[in-house]
């Protein structure tokens, strides 16, 4: 409602209006990439970017439709008054169906930058790779629970057990992404749940020797399957009752592997339940 007025710096870091104003800033930016009807189509539904916060995906299945969807952004930044780090921009090429990715792909540049081609790439804290497994996630998960857990009992070793307790749930079962595993070997999943055991061990002062679903029941605390369950549930849960059209469109798709594989969890648990 007041007069109009220049900002010539960003917007304030932490501000409470700043999520709102960069929103407005940026959405034309979605709109017009939206608009090009150019990239990756799942159901007549466009889903050529992904956006959260200033980090932003493209999409697209041949790099004819991703250097539009880069003009698109070029274009935009020149009338917007944006600058693109070229170097901090990268591309990968997914393997269709487990087909072998090309070893050649023509040249793709933002801002006259070329972009370096790469294997694997963190998005949000998610490990992705070309073959789409999850087997460099789980074990990044699998690290940090490591590093996380001995940082627990080294500092707070002479706490009560209740302290441990919920230290544990707050620090060690909260599993980053795990929900999105969804294509993975016996060898890798064995490997995470055989730390998440051992980080409840190291934190309680527990010996190795003891048994796993003893001491998890003993302190009323979720095990490694349970956990994961949960967290598929979750998943589950939030995307059916999204309002998003790209997550509403995933969760009316009874062929879609991460969501088929989640239900899977889901109901796997109910049948054990059901069988105790």
């Amino acid at each position: 409602m007041s007069d109009p007025y220049q900002l010539e710096c960003g917007v304030r870091q932490g501000g409470l209006t700043s999520p709102t104003l960069f929103n407005l800033y940026i959405n034309g930016l979605i709109v017009a990439l939206s608009g090009r009807h150019v990239g990756c189509h799942i159901d007549g539904v466009c889903v050529n970017n992904l956006s959260y916060a200033d980090d932003m995906v493209l999409l697209s299945a041949s790099v004819c439709g991703l250097r539009k969807l880069i003009r698109t952004c070029e274009e935009y930044a020149c009338g917007h008054g944006l600058l693109y780090n070229g170097k901090k921009s990268q591309f990968m090429v997914f393997e269709a169906g487990g087909a072998r990715c090309p070893d050649t792909i023509p040249q793709i540049k933002l801002c006259d930058v070329p972009l370096e081609r790469v294997s694997q790439f963190k998005y949000l804290g998610h490990l992705l790779t070309t073959d789409l497994k999850d087997h460099a996630d789980m074990e990044r998960e699998r690290r940090a629970l490591s590093i996380r857990a001995n940082m627990i009992a080294r500092r707070f070793a002479r706490c009560s057990g209740e302290v441990k307790v919920a230290l544990f749930r707050a620090y060690c079962t909260s599993l980053y992404s795990c929900s999105l595993w969804a294509d993975y070997s016996k060898k890798s999943y064995s490997a995470l749940r055989v730390q998440y055991n051992n980080a409840f061990r190291a934190v309680m002062g527990l010996p190795r020797i003891c048994s796993a679903s003893g001491m998890f029941a003993e302190a009323r605390t979720d095990c490694f399957h349970a956990t994961m369950r949960k967290r598929a549930a979750s998943l589950l849960r939030r995307v059916r009752g999204s309002p998003n059209a790209v997550l509403a469109m995933f969760a009316t798709r009874m062929d879609c592997y991460i969501l088929r594989h989640c239900s899977g969890r889901h109901l796997a648990v109910q049948e054990t339940c059901r069988h105790y």
